[in-house]
């Protein structure tokens, strides 16, 4: 069996480089203006039986902070040369999209 694709089928893509840091970091904050929002709503979302809501919103700024943390570990790690460490995270220039 030959590495070459057949001539039928269409050549495989190449691989989708996405920031990270440009969709976690807005959705992040995204997540903390609107916990910050509900927390004025607390008596009505409390009534409405729906704190989760809020609950939600609160964790999942929590977990895009823990993520961030991790991408801004991972690419200190890429640029130290530490062995076993994604090279993906040096790709993407902060601040400018992704290269």
């Amino acid at each position: 069996m030959s590495a070459t694709p057949a001539p039928d089928q269409p050549p495989t893509p190449p691989p989708v480089r996405i920031g990270v840091w440009h969709i976690a970091a807005p959705g992040g904050l995204i997540c903390v203006v609107v916990s910050i929002v509900l927390l004025f709503f607390i008596p009505q979302l409390r009534d409405a039986d729906a704190l989760i809501w809020l609950w939600s919103f609160l964790a999942a700024a929590g977990w895009s902070l823990v993520g961030l943390s991790i991408y801004g570990w991972q690419r200190r790690a890429a640029r130290r040369g530490a062995r076993g460490v994604s090279r993906s995270a040096l790709d993407e220039v902060i601040g400018r999209g992704p290269a």
